[in-house]
């Protein structure tokens, strides 16, 4: 089993407005089910409603709190601007004594990641302090050269990454990354998970470059699926009264020129500008409706089986 879905899809905030209902207002968070592991891309406030099915399934599994079975996840953050980790505080499975939650990301050369999601989540901008958190909640930085190998009845394995091709073996499920400066204040994590011969990258809040990216077009080469950053429209990216031009995030079109750079097998458009309703994305479906099911805006509950 290999399956992505979507739990938010906005970029910057979370917008909750009835014309915004389609594509659904909260930010950044991917769930991917792959041979029996939980994998969480991000924790934006799409990352809310998935802890409360995770509760409801954890409550429904036994009667009592012994019986039942835990929680257990990878929880991969790209970077910690909010709209990446305002989830994270009300993710109800932190707060289950038996949930397991191994939380990896980087952030730069003199701090932690624990530190800084310390200072931003927690003690005055919340109830509790990182230390009172109930669950097993295990917290580590993931060096470039770094991977992780998720196996059954194992923690997490960290091994080092000698190229982009790193395949995993047997029923291990891989997951690499690598960071782009193409964001501002430290730049972003890409992730590949790869399980057997499919392969899926998660590419968000990166702008492109004159030609494409070509790092990321090594990373993500021949994948089955890219998750891509798709903020804005052309027209407003060049708009010559409020450029974007620097802002850290992608055109639709440059994840086009992207996908077809690395040959991804399908596309999802992520990231999306809280700022386009329902309406103006309908109108940039419309658009793009020649490139058939290789591209696909994301919306909240989109599902994608790569098995």
């Amino acid at each position: 089993m290999f399956k992505v879905k979507f739990r938010g899809v906005r970029g910057s905030y979370p917008i909750a407005d009835k014309d915004f209902l389609q594509y659904g207002g909260n930010t950044s968070c991917v769930e991917v089910n792959v041979n029996g592991h939980l994998i969480i891309l991000d924790a934006g406030t799409g990352l809310i409603n998935l802890g409360n099915e995770l509760m409801q399934k954890y409550i429904a599994s036994g009667l009592t709190q012994q019986e039942r079975t835990p929680v257990k996840a990878t929880l991969l953050i790209s970077h910690i601007h909010q709209d990446h980790i305002q989830g994270f505080t009300f993710f109800r499975p932190l707060h289950i004594p038996s949930s397991e939650i191994n939380v990896f990301g980087n952030v730069n050369y003199n701090e932690t990641l624990s530190d800084e999601l310390a200072n931003l989540l927690f003690g005055k901008s919340f109830p509790l302090d990182l230390g009172d958190i109930a669950g097993n909640l295990n917290i580590r930085d993931l060096n470039e050269t770094e991977g992780i190998i998720l196996r059954h009845g194992e923690p997490p394995i960290i091994k080092r990454i000698e190229n982009d091709d790193e395949k995993p073996e047997g029923d291990d499920v891989l997951i690499t990354c690598y960071r782009s400066y193409a964001h501002p204040q430290e730049g972003v994590y890409v992730y590949k998970i790869s399980y057997k011969d499919k392969v899926m990258v998660y590419a968000t809040d990166k702008e492109s470059y004159l030609g494409g990216d070509k790092k990321l077009a090594n990373f993500a080469r021949g994948c089955n699926l890219l998750i891509h950053d798709s903020q804005y429209t052309t027209e407003d990216y060049l708009n010559s009264f409020v450029p974007k031009q620097g802002y850290g995030h992608s055109t639709f079109d440059m994840a086009i020129e992207c996908k077809n750079q690395v040959g991804a097998e399908k596309l999802v458009f992520f990231h999306l500008d809280p700022e386009y309703n329902d309406e103006k994305l309908n109108i940039i479906k419309e658009h793009y409706k020649d490139l058939g099911d290789s591209a696909v805006l994301a919306y909240e509950g989109l599902e994608i089986d790569l098995m």
